[in-house]
């Protein structure tokens, strides 16, 4: 005999193949969010876009220059650290310092007097800049998409709630976990 707080069987099954067939289809999705979600949450210590690494070179050659140097003198710079076909422009910032600016982001500091460089080198991220790209809305139409997304990932929770029965569903155990869940956001609000 039913209960009359109980759902009829056929609205469960029909609950479990939206719940079960939305999972299925909006997975990838999910995955893309928490992985560039978590390297997101970590930005003050992590570029998710970025790599970047700095080395400090000796640059052969005589030094203190005092002359302001030529452009191929600075692609011979470049050579060192296989970066001549990167060059944009070159100028020199404060006393004897000879900043050189390199397509991508990369840069050479030379201090003229003692040939002490810093490479700052700049590489973008191959997968993990593109799924992180995707929290920023590039596009019109991915505005759509999230928006179905996020349709459907509501509705993926509310069928989850109402597929399991008895003490492991919302009146029982389900429901304790569910009041959780909704309290621990407003914890953190709050605090």
């Amino acid at each position: 005999m039913k209960s009359k707080n109980s759902l009829p069987t056929t609205i469960r099954k029909w609950f479990r193949i939206i719940h079960r067939d939305l999972s299925f289809l909006f997975t990838g999705v999910i995955i893309v969010y928490a992985v560039s979600g978590i390297a997101l949450n970590h930005k003050r210590t992590f570029n998710a876009d970025y790599k970047i690494t700095k080395t400090e070179l000796q640059i052969q050659g005589n030094f203190p220059q005092t002359e302001k140097v030529s452009k191929e003198q600075t692609l011979d710079f470049l050579k060192m650290i296989n970066e001549e076909n990167a060059y944009m422009k070159h100028y020199y910032s404060g006393e004897q310092q000879l900043k050189v600016f390199l397509k991508g982001g990369s840069s050479l500091v030379i201090d003229m007097n003692t040939g002490k460089a810093i490479y700052e080198s700049v590489k973008k991220r191959p997968i993990l800049s593109y799924f992180s790209r995707l929290h920023y809305n590039p596009a019109r139409w991915w505005t759509w998409f999230s928006d179905i997304f996020a349709v459907s990932l509501l509705i993926i929770a509310l069928t989850g709630l109402f597929m399991n029965k008895g003490k492991n569903g919302i009146i029982g155990r389900g429901g304790i976990e569910l009041i959780i869940g909704i309290l621990i956001p407003m914890i953190f609000l709050f605090i």
